[in-house]
């Protein structure tokens, strides 16, 4: 049987090659055929797999695709990047809506499985996270009026004001802070008063005594600790299922210590004879152990109330970046201006932008000038002066002058958005180093449980009287103090802190394995042309033999030019337009990858390209023609031959300035050991001019994609970690060959997709920024996992009381509580400290 199915996040070729290895692995399939334009897949089958078994197929690949059934897109399982319910982007919802409706777990205990309603990891329990919306409120509401309501900008019916952008709603984080925090107003209003009572004996004169009964005391006790179990009952619910599913994790633990420590004190306190003289006191009486239930379970309530703020400061970046997109712009219609809503921006609109407002969409600037406030996107403080057709991105702070900009993308195709989804989808990926953490997590909490048995036995059976009382008092210390929160959040946590600071610095990491791979990195291959280079290339001279006229050369060659993408022609284009010559129209034209261009013009074949592309047409070269081109490569220009029916009639030079950061960049990666070749499709004399001039490793020359492709290959298979950086489609398989690919923000979607990280303001100086930010953040990770292992290591044993038959010193539940939750607290301070890392020194 054959059925299609509908698959997300396919780009080229070697999507198309992984999705069908990926698939075909599965036992029911016996053919895969990809369709990436369609974004769909048809596979034959002998029986039909559920849709989890084939997206578990892309997963356990690492692949980020997501597979649905076409007509039925609620059937979809996530992977990497992807969402249960929808496609790779998240759902549009109106502001008053509660959420975006995508939550993730902060310890990525199932990958980068996302969930579309709120609630508890199934796995370790931690409340799910909700993932930072794409959207901005799209809804206005009048001052005077609130209960006025629109969906575009205009006056209020009642008065006639004008209405206002509305509030964004609390989010999803926020929300269950103030929940816990509400929750732990009521948990401590109850547990200090039992922990009162239960300590009373210690304070001098026992007052309580006096005032009331042992007995009365106890039921007291009871009585207070019930709400503060109702507040924390999401704790029992959590370790039940743990338990039912045998995904054992903190909450096990927590669940299993006061649950025991609070069903022995009621046992105790309504049947005390039936427990053995062990447990009681000379008097007879039992003592309860309701005040650590309640002080523990509001401990670890606390602790969860920490995390859930400094969850809120890790996803910060991704706010502050958020709230760079304005609710509203002024459209110009005809001799009009009118305020509309920022949502209501088509592609094409021209918009007025005000000294000090954000620029609203990305576009180009077609009247007037400013100097623009890049830094929130590029992470450069110095303001950029833009002129008429320079680009600019959404987010950006004009300067003090207006100007009027054209709509080029809007929504979630503008750069601002793709960068919050960037981090988005980086932040809840899961690094390799991961892995280690898992592992040991998997033994830890059943290791933990066979470890507190074993302490009561011991206890029991060799401690001083009473020793069942001395043995269920520590291995409750055992369970409390041992909860694996921290080692869950030691990678996690510094990931979502790291790529959150590269963004701010125009840096985009797209996963977490990239960013633990960069610093291996020992090896960086370049282009030229848009990455040591400014990428804007102009003519610098034309020169035409003898029988042939400058302006018909240059002519020919920018007729053939408008037909092509490539920067060079774009060039030659450019000098016409300021030459004001006229072009003529093109027939049969054709591109030649890495070669030139050919056409027809006026009956006549030119061409016009490098010195290969006239070896493939079998085009002479004269010597005084070739000597003329080699003196102008050797200043590092780029010669364009033009041929006219088969006969050279002259060449183009064109310069391409070197970016005037690149030379430091270069000159640093190579002092931290990284190898810089550069590899251009440019001549030799040119490409090696620019090498000499930058001191570069090696360059090659004259290079085709694959050749780019190769070397890359050459280079792992000697046990390189190469890192590609590059700009154009040419570069894409590269790109994606390398172990690291970085792309320049200002060259193709083509090469920015297949890139594991994309350098904003196209710099190689990013680089740099890239590696100190991996550095920074692999330190980190390893720092958490110190603290995650060192404290568990020193916890455990002291909590079951290896310390007590020389110093006398045991280790309090309580203790052990507060012990736990600042160990979680411990390792999110740490990765927070990642938000103050410089990285443009």
């Amino acid at each position: 049987m054959q059925r299609a199915y509908k698959i997300n996040g396919l780009r080229c070729d070697s999507c198309k090659k992984k999705t069908t290895t990926a698939l075909n692995k599965l036992a029911a399939v016996s053919a895969v055929d990809v369709d990436v334009a369609k974004g769909e897949v048809t596979i034959e089958m002998c029986h039909e797999p559920s849709i989890e078994e084939l997206q578990q197929a892309l997963t356990d690949d690492q692949l980020s695709y997501t597979i649905t059934l076409p007509e039925d897109s609620s059937h979809t399982k996530t992977c990497n990047h992807s969402h249960p319910a929808a496609s790779n982007t998240p759902p549009k919802n109106k502001p008053n809506q509660k959420s975006n409706g995508i939550f993730s777990c902060p310890m990525h205990c199932e990958g980068d499985k996302t969930y579309d309603h709120s609630g508890s990891c199934p796995v370790c329990g931690m409340d799910l996270l909700e993932q930072v919306s794409l959207t901005t409120s799209s809804q206005y509401s009048c001052p005077m009026h609130p209960e006025i309501i629109e969906d575009s900008l205009g006056a209020c019916p009642i008065c006639g004001m004008d209405l206002i952008a509305m509030k964004p709603v609390e989010s999803d984080e926020d929300r269950n802070y103030n929940k816990l925090l509400n929750k732990m107003k009521v948990a401590v209003g109850f547990s200090l008063p039992v922990f009162i009572l239960s300590m009373g004996a210690m304070i001098p004169g026992n007052p309580i005594s006096i005032l009331i009964s042992q007995t009365t005391s106890n039921w007291i006790q009871f009585f207070l600790t019930l709400p503060v179990i109702v507040m924390c009952w999401m704790f029992f619910s959590r370790a039940y299922r743990s338990i039912v599913t045998w995904n054992l994790n903190m909450f096990t633990l927590v669940g299993i210590g006061t649950g025991v420590a609070f069903l022995f004190s009621v046992l105790a306190l309504l049947f005390p004879h039936l427990l053995p003289d062990q447990f009681k006191t000379a008097d007879g009486s039992v003592h309860l152990y309701f005040e650590a239930t309640a002080v523990i379970l509001t401990l670890v309530l606390l602790g969860q109330l920490m995390e859930a703020r400094a969850h809120s400061k890790t996803s910060g970046a991704i706010k502050e970046l958020m709230s760079l997109t304005p609710s509203e712009t002024t459209r110009i219609e005809g001799n009009e201006e009118k305020k509309i809503s920022i949502h209501d921006v088509i592609v094409g609109d021209h918009l007025r932008v005000k000294p000090g407002e954000k620029v609203p969409v990305d576009g180009v600037l077609v009247e007037g000038s400013s100097r623009i406030d890049e830094s929130m996107i590029s992470g450069e403080p110095i303001p950029v002066s833009k002129n008429i057709g320079d680009q600019l991105n959404s987010g950006t702070i004009n300067g003090n002058q207006t100007f009027v900009m054209q709509a080029e993308k809007v929504g979630n195709d503008t750069l601002l958005a793709h960068i919050v989804q960037m981090v988005n989808d980086a932040s809840r990926s899961r690094a390799p180093i991961q892995k280690m953490a898992d592992s040991v997590a998997q033994y830890f909490v059943p290791t933990v449980v066979a470890i507190a048995g074993i302490t009561f036995i011991a206890w029991t059976a060799f401690g001083p009287e009473p020793a069942a009382v001395f043995g269920l008092v520590n291995a409750i210390a055992v369970l409390i103090i041992s909860c694996p929160c921290a080692l869950g959040l030691a990678t996690p946590m510094s990931v979502m802190v790291g790529v959150g600071k590269g963004a701010q610095s125009g840096v985009l990491i797209k996963n977490a394995e990239a960013l633990e791979t960069l610093h291996k990195v020992n090896v960086l291959i370049t282009d030229k042309t848009g990455t040591i280079t400014e990428g804007k290339p102009s003519v610098d001279s034309v020169y035409a033999i003898a029988e042939f006229d400058k302006k018909h050369v240059v002519t020919l060659a920018a007729s053939l030019s408008t037909q092509s993408e490539h920067p060079l022609s774009e060039a030659i284009v450019e000098y016409t337009k300021q030459q004001n010559i006229v072009l003529s129209s093109v027939k049969d034209f054709t591109a030649i990858t890495s070669k030139g261009v050919v056409g027809v013009i006026a009956g006549q074949h030119i061409a016009m390209g490098n010195d290969k592309l006239m070896d493939e047409l079998h085009i002479h070269l004269d010597d005084q023609t070739s000597n003329l081109a080699a003196q102008e490569q050797c200043l590092g220009k780029t010669v364009s031959y033009v041929a006219i029916d088969q006969k050279i009639s002259g060449f183009i030079a064109i310069a391409d300035a070197i970016k005037a950061t690149s030379q430091a960049a270069i000159a640093e990666l190579m002092s931290i050991g990284v190898e810089v070749i550069m590899m251009t499709g440019d001549n030799k004399r040119t490409a090696g001019a620019v090498a000499n001039e930058l001191h570069l490793t090696d360059f090659q020359a004259e290079c085709l994609p694959e050749d780019k492709l190769n070397k890359v290959k050459t280079l792992q298979a000697l046990g390189k970690v190469v890192a590609m950086t590059g700009d154009g489609i040419n570069d894409s398989p590269a790109l994606a060959q390398a172990d690291i690919g970085i792309a320049m923000g200002t060259g193709t979607d083509v090469a920015i997709e297949s890139a594991d990280i994309t350098l904003v303001d196209g710099d190689l100086k990013g680089i740099l920024k890239a590696i100190k930010l991996s550095n920074a953040v692999i330190n980190n990770i390893h720092q958490n996992l110190f603290f995650a292992f060192i404290y568990n290591s020193i916890g455990i044993p002291v909590a079951a009381g290896v310390l007590y038959p020389y110093f006398g010193i045991l280790l309090s539940p309580m203790i052990a509580a507060a012990a736990m939750s600042f160990s979680s607290v411990s390792v999110i301070s740490n990765s927070l400290r990642l938000r103050s890392l410089k990285l443009n020194d």
